[in-house]
Order: C-alpha cells, then sequence, then structure tokens
C-alpha cells in the first residue's frame, strides 16, 4: 500500500487505528515495568505536546545554567565559601546541558530519517 498524500496517510491512521494500538502498547509495557509513558497522538495525560515539553525542558536547563553562573560569581567574589554546592551547580548544569545536547542530537537524526523517506 502507498500513500500519495497527506489525506492518505491521515486516513492510513484512521484506519488501522495506530492511537489507539500505541496506547495499548504503552499502556501494556508501562504496567508490565512500572514506566509511566506519555500517550501518542500529540499531548501526554499533563496536556503537553511534545514541543512545550522540549521547550519546558529547556527551560530547566536554562535554569540550571543560570544557577551555576550565580554560584560561581558569589564564589569568586567572596560572597559564599561554600566550594561543594558551586561545584555540584557546575555539575548538575554540565549534565542537564549535555543530555539536552544528546536529545537535540536525536531529534535531529530522527528527523532526517523521516526526511529520507519516500511518499
Amino acid at each position: 500500500m502507498s500513500i500519495k498524500d497527506i489525506a492518505g496517510f491521515q486516513q492510513t491512521l484512521g484506519t488501522n487505528d495506530a492511537r489507539g494500538w500505541s496506547r495499548k502498547v504503552d499502556n501494556d509495557f508501562g504496567g508490565q515495568f512500572g514506566i509511566e509513558t506519555p500517550g501518542v497522538g500529540g499531548t501526554a495525560e499533563s496536556g503537553k505536546t511534545f514541543g512545550e515539553f522540549l521547550q519546558d525542558s529547556i527551560g530547566k536547563v536554562n535554569a540550571l545554567q543560570q544557577d551555576a553562573n550565580v554560584s560561581m560569581e558569589k564564589l569568586a567574589s567572596g560572597e559564599s565559601q561554600n566550594l561543594h554546592e558551586t561545584l555540584l551547580a557546575v555539575e548538575k548544569a554540565d549534565i542537564a546541558f549535555r543530555t539536552m545536547n544528546q536529545v537535540r542530537t536525536k531529534v535531529i537524526d530522527a528527523y532526517r530519517e523521516i526526511m529520507k523517506m519516500q511518499i
């Protein structure tokens, strides 16, 4: 079966109930291993879209980096003497940034794979 346009793609999804099937797989998999997975179809249980989820995650990473910068400034100015908390803040920001960068790479790879598909 070939899909010629977007309407054909939407019809194929509607006919085969891809969303219902993926929800069933998510529920079966999550229930079996105790993992909560957001539903398919654009929104998670909290009502967020994937784009909103990414935007919130980027905001959290940015907040961690700003906290690390403030901690470093306080340490450098002598306002704070706590080296351990400063290093923890810097490491949290570093780990969050690396994770965000890996997610970005995976999203770009997925986009490239989708663009390679022939419709």
